[in-house]
C-alpha cells in the first residue's frame, strides 16, 4: 500500500512539474506549481517526516506560491507577451532538456536493483515530538539566541521601512 500511495504521489509531482513546464497561462502554471508541492508534502508524510511536510506546505505551498500569486497579478502579463518569444530560447530548451534526459538514462543504467528488507525501523524517527524534545532540552541556547537575532531583523525591517516615528 505505502509503494501505490508513493508512486501515486510522485506520478502526481512530476505531473504537475511537467505541466507547470509546458503550461501557457501563468496563472495555471503557478497553480500546478502548488499542486507540485503539496505533493512533496505528501512524499515526506509517506517518509515519516511529518514536521518537513507541514513546513513545505506553509513555506513554500503557502507563503512563497502567494508571493508568486502576487506578483503576476501585478504583472499583468497577456497572450501578446507570449508570442514575442524567440524560437532560438525555445530551441535551447528543448535541446537542454534533451541533454538532462541523456544524463538521467545515463544515471538509471548504473543503478542496480537492490532490494534490501529493513526488519528493526525506528518508527519514532522523523516525529515532530522528538524534534521539539531535542530543541527544548539541548538546543534551547541556540535556539532562543535565533528567535532574538529573527525579532531584532523584523524590528529593524519596521524601522527602516517607516517614515516618521
Amino acid at each position: 500500500m505505502d509503494q501505490f500511495l508513493f508512486f501515486l504521489v510522485a506520478f502526481l509531482a512530476v505531473a504537475s512539474a511537467v505541466y507547470f513546464v509546458f503550461a501557457r497561462n501563468p496563472l495555471y502554471a503557478i497553480l500546478s506549481l502548488i499542486v507540485t508541492m503539496f505533493s512533496i508534502a505528501g512524499m515526506y508524510i509517506l517518509l515519516n517526516a511529518q514536521f518537513l511536510a507541514i513546513i513545505q506546505i506553509i513555506v513554500y505551498a503557502g507563503a512563497i506560491m502567494v508571493l508568486f500569486l502576487y506578483i503576476l497579478m501585478m504583472l499583468n502579463l497577456n497572450k501578446q507577451d507570449e508570442s514575442k518569444k524567440n524560437n532560438t530560447l525555445k530551441f535551447v530548451g528543448v535541446f537542454t532538456a534533451g541533454l538532462l534526459l541523456i544524463g538521467v538514462l545515463g544515471v538509471f543504467r548504473g543503478v542496480q536493483q537492490n532490494h534490501v528488507v529493513v526488519e528493526n525501523v525506528d518508527k519514532g524517527v522523523g516525529l515532530t515530538k522528538n524534534l521539539g524534545r531535542l530543541l527544548f532540552n539541548e538546543y534551547v541556547l541556540p535556539f532562543e539566541l535565533a528567535s532574538i537575532l529573527i525579532l531584532a531583523g523584523i524590528v529593524g525591517a519596521v524601522l527602516i521601512g517607516k517614515k516618521d516615528l
